[in-house]
């Protein structure tokens, strides 16, 4: 474990630091006003609201109460209570001091929670108005640039401005590249000498550019907003009269090589490198009319699963860096996983199940885009049919135990209609279509069994697991294959699994993550940037940043 204190990515309104999150009507309203003092760690300041991981985990939190428990709200304004000050960005001496991986770390959850917005806008109905009223940098535009649209207080001195390359030797690390030409189609002319500007640009010009939707003069400024969120509501379908479900802290307990919760447990094998996530099946009575699911309320399965699993994953990723190999088992009935599906598609609509589901979809992509390596083992007791097989199908690797001599004691997987697009990946596809290259047969194959139980061998016939050792060769083979994964490096792991796993279209979530891994994570090891008189590590001091003028 790290020496450094655990980053615990559990909150609430009631213990933020910067965020004040406020309800009128179908629009809620998320101000900025991040406390200076309220550093995730010591040595730094968070001046002139530029923000560190401990402002984003309150931003994640925020937005995902808004999600179930104001199903009323339509829009979320995304503004500032400083005068004239936005976001500055992600706090540079932050960055300046910390190490690699928490740097890349940050930014990865940093994207995941803007990418979010866009998720729930798409699928949700959920709109987000950015009401920049005042200075917008670097990752303040990138979280702009994440909302539907961008309105620009036009007070002569207000711009948005990206200016990591001239100021720091970096580039944006939250997708702003990205959403500049993929989203706002920002010439890339006019996009080259935005970035490479580090004042920005602001009033006429910045709409002109395509950088902001709209300006607006300081005294129309609150009154162009309400009346854009208003309209951007009233395309929504949220509803008016929903009931919320309160997000109540999840019971959980961390010991120091376990994390348990109701649903989900995480064992850890320090002198292996390994983690073993294990996520429990639905037990007893589970409602099955939405009555029952707002009757049942945080403690829904779908919905308490998706949060224990989605709080397991980020803290694994965070808090344990040398665990680079995480198992993946569940336990329970493939009867009751097959009947919590069923409830999910009859009442996918109803926008509690439709936030669930959109739960559940994030918290599978968050394991797509870990830095580990995923194994599933499918063995006795295992119950990986229908949304419990994503699991699966998000491993690099999966073992089924066949047991020829036992078939009725055997494990078995079952697909269901939820795998063909109900949780799709940030590339829009299945997870099904990406194991098998969206190609006809081999998908049709699989249609074919839908709600059969399979044994390995059936399992392995049609493609859907990597192996089906018996019960003579299961220890032998997974034993070997895990020991021979976690001695590989872990640097050319992160970049073959990255390329495996992403194999399908490619889109703007994807370019967000891939330029992400490929180019910010080279740049932010270069001495330019890191190095003793590198911009990132003299901004500030008044010293000039000494490059090395050879390309690279």
């Amino acid at each position: 474990m790290n020496e450094t204190p655990r980053v615990d990515y559990q909150t609430d309104p009631g213990r933020y630091k910067h965020w004040k999150l406020s309800f009128d009507g179908p629009v809620a309203t998320l101000a900025a006003n991040f406390d200076e003092n309220g550093g995730l760690r010591p040595g730094y300041k968070l001046k002139l609201n530029s923000y560190d991981l401990g402002v984003d985990i309150e931003l994640n939190d925020a937005i995902g109460r808004i999600r179930f428990e104001h199903p009323e709200v339509r829009t979320v304004v995304v503004t500032s209570l400083k005068d004239k000050v936005f976001c500055s960005g992600a706090n540079i001496f932050m960055l300046g001091l910390s190490s690699h991986a928490w740097k890349v770390n940050f930014c990865k959850f940093t994207n995941e929670t803007r990418n979010g917005l866009e998720d729930s806008s798409t699928h949700s109905g959920l709109k987000f108005l950015a009401a920049v009223n005042g200075a917008c940098a670097g990752g303040g535009y990138e979280l702009a640039l994440a909302c539907d649209e961008i309105i620009l207080v036009d007070d002569r001195s207000s711009a948005v401005s990206l200016p990591e390359v001239p100021l720091l030797g970096v580039l944006p690390g939250t997708g702003g590249l990205t959403r500049v030409t993929d989203k706002r189609h920002v010439r890339h002319d006019l996009a080259d000498i935005f970035c490479t500007t580090s004042e920005g640009v602001r009033g006429q010009k910045a709409k002109d550019w395509r950088l902001v939707d709209e300006i607006a003069k300081p005294q129309v400024f609150a009154q162009k907003v309400r009346e854009r969120a208003l309209e951007l509501a009233a395309g929504s379908d949220r509803p008016a009269d929903g009931q919320g479900v309160a997000l109540v802290p999840l019971e959980r307990t961390f010991e120091a090589d376990a994390l348990r919760y109701r649903h989900v447990t995480v064992e850890i094998d320090r002198a292996k490198r390994v983690a073993t996530f294990t996520v429990k099946a639905p037990r007893g009575a589970q409602p099955g009319d939405i009555a029952g699911i707002q009757a049942a309320g945080a403690s829904w399965y779908p919905l308490m699963m998706a949060r224990e699993l989605e709080d397991a994953i980020l803290s694994m990723r965070t808090n344990e860096l040398d665990i680079g190999t995480w198992l993946l088992r569940t336990e329970g009935e493939l009867q009751a996983v097959a009947a919590m599906d069923d409830t999910l598609l009859a009442h996918k609509d109803h926008w509690l199940v439709r936030e669930t589901i959109g739960l559940l979809r994030r918290t599978f992509s968050r394991l797509d885009v870990s830095s580990r390596s995923l194994f599933a083992l499918i063995d006795k007791g295992t119950c990986f049919g229908g949304t419990l097989l994503e699991l699966a199908l998000a491993c690099d690797r999966s073992y089924q135990l066949a047991l020829p001599d036992d078939p009725a004691g055997a494990p078995k997987i079952q697909v269901g209609e939820v795998n063909f697009g109900l949780f799709p990946m940030v590339t829009g596809q299945s997870r099904l279509e990406r194991r098998f290259y969206a190609e006809a047969p081999a998908l049709a194959a699989v249609r074919e069994r839908i709600g059969q139980a399979l044994d390995a061998d059936a399992a392995f016939g049609i493609g859907l697991v990597t192996s089906n050792p018996d019960d003579i060769d299961w220890a032998d083979e997974t034993r070997i294959a895990i020991e021979e994964r976690v001695a590989m490096s872990p640097d050319a792991l992160t970049g073959m699994e990255a390329n495996l796993r992403f194999n399908g279209p490619e889109n703007m979530f994807t370019r967000v993550f891939g330029r992400l891994t490929a180019w910010q994570n080279w740049i932010f090891q270069r001495p330019n940037a890191v190095g003793e008189k590198g911009a990132l590590k003299v901004y500030g001091k008044g010293d000039k940043a000494a490059f090395d003028w050879s390309r690279v």
